[in-house]
């Protein structure tokens, strides 16, 4: 229930159907299924889909990490790495270093990882995420 709400917030994360398995200060992670709707032409699991799935599990373990009342963020910017064919399920994880600070216009990259059924490593993100401090 929690992953359809986080969909309704941010609509295009559906067109993945992600599952958040894991979520708390500092860690995200989630799944999508292979399946034929999220395929390129040559049947593997197409590159925007494991972009979106990547950002978001870093949109939501930041959202989830972030102290509300005094920062915001908004991503700035992403560097993919494609380094399988994505050919089964995927499971991804974003994590940093938390307790951390928060500092005024941060930037926070934030690394994403994506696995096969196997464990093989299939793609690799940097989020930028730039964290700035809310105005009194």
């Amino acid at each position: 229930m929690f992953s359809k709400a986080v969909c309704r917030k941010a609509p295009y994360f559906g067109t993945i159907k992600p599952k958040i398995t894991l979520l708390q200060p500092g860690i995200c992670k989630a799944t999508i299924k292979n399946r034929k709707a999220i395929h390129n032409h040559i049947g593997t699991v197409h590159a925007i889909a494991q972009c979106n799935l990547a950002e978001l599990c870093a949109g939501v373990m930041t959202d989830a990490t972030i102290n509300h009342k005094s920062h915001r963020w908004i991503p700035k910017g992403m560097t993919v790495q494609y380094l399988a064919k994505a050919e089964t399920d995927l499971h991804a994880i974003a994590k940093i270093e938390y307790p951390r600070t928060w500092e005024d216009k941060e930037e926070l990259i934030v690394p994403v990882e994506v696995f096969s059924n196997s464990g093989e490593k299939v793609f690799h993100a940097d989020i930028n995420m730039y964290i700035s401090a809310k105005k009194s």
